[in-house]
């Protein structure tokens, strides 16, 4: 009996608590029933149903090759400490890097440019303490897969300027969806990605293909909450390394939680 249970590396669980990391506190992910695959929270990665919005707009609206794309004029602001509108955020980003600063970097697919992770509202400096109208600003945090470094630009929407730049190794925010997604990617193209493929299988009598197929998400692997840290893994923290958890959309989870990715060495190690 228990090697039938152990016969596959992603086993089908339903009913019961996955931990999840997150960015400085354990997160506790009590399973739904069956019923509630399709039911994710608003922000959760899954799948087609959770696309990169930003890589989207910027995909459609990317300029002919040769040109280069001009700054977003103001748009619409907030105020004070009203969340960036999306007018700001589109200014923000486009000012943060210019076009051959980009090409420095690379994302996640290892394609140039930085993983964009998340656009903030700055806090304002101590000298503007007390201003009645400070100048708005931006936080555009990134990540670059080429020197593992967290890249931060804070940019001056009034003035249209970039005031700050700093890049921090061994700095690993959470997560973005576009890193789950390419994490699922080198799971489901991995040996070790063969027994989630025999769980779907086994529960819907289909081929899992892409990771469209399932409901996902997760955070960072942080090597310093683990008991054992397999010597694969030793580097994560210096690298990018995610944990996923994942379920059949309308069906069951599958648990993936053995299954650690190493986003900068493109590597699928088992733990535990």
């Amino acid at each position: 009996m228990y090697e039938k249970v152990r016969r596959h590396l992603g086993k089908v669980v339903a009913g019961t608590a996955l931990a999840v990391t997150a960015t400085a506190a354990m997160v506790a992910v009590t399973l739904p029933g069956p019923a509630g695959a399709d039911e994710s929270p608003k922000g959760l990665a899954g799948g087609a149903a959770q696309p990169e919005q930003q890589g989207e707009t910027a995909a459609q609206g990317a300029p002919a090759p040769g040109t280069v794309a001009s700054v977003p004029p103001a748009g619409a602001k907030g105020v004070g400490t009203d969340p960036l509108t999306d007018d700001e955020l589109k200014r923000a980003e486009a000012l943060a890097l210019t076009p051959p600063a980009r090409a420095a970097y690379r994302n996640v697919d290892g394609a140039r440019g930085p993983q964009h992770l998340a656009t903030v509202l700055a806090e304002p400096p101590a000298a503007e303490a007390d201003a009645p109208a400070p100048p708005r600003r931006a936080e555009v945090r990134y990540y670059d897969y080429k020197s593992d470094a967290l890249v931060t630009r804070t940019v001056n929407l009034d003035t249209g300027t970039v005031e700050g730049a700093r890049a921090l190794r061994g700095v690993q925010p959470s997560a973005h969806p576009r890193e789950l997604r390419e994490a699922l990617e080198l799971i489901l193209a991995s040996p070790l990605g063969t027994g989630v493929k025999e769980d779907y299988r086994d529960a819907t009598g289909k081929v899992l293909a892409s990771p469209d197929q399932l409901w996902f998400n997760g955070d960072v692997y942080r090597t310093y909450r683990e008991a054992n840290v397999p010597a694969a893994l030793e580097k994560c923290g210096e690298h990018r390394c995610v944990r996923l958890v994942t379920k059949i959309r309308n069906g069951s989870w599958i648990d993936t939680r053995n299954l650690i990715v190493d986003l900068s060495a493109r590597t699928v190690t088992r733990v535990g």
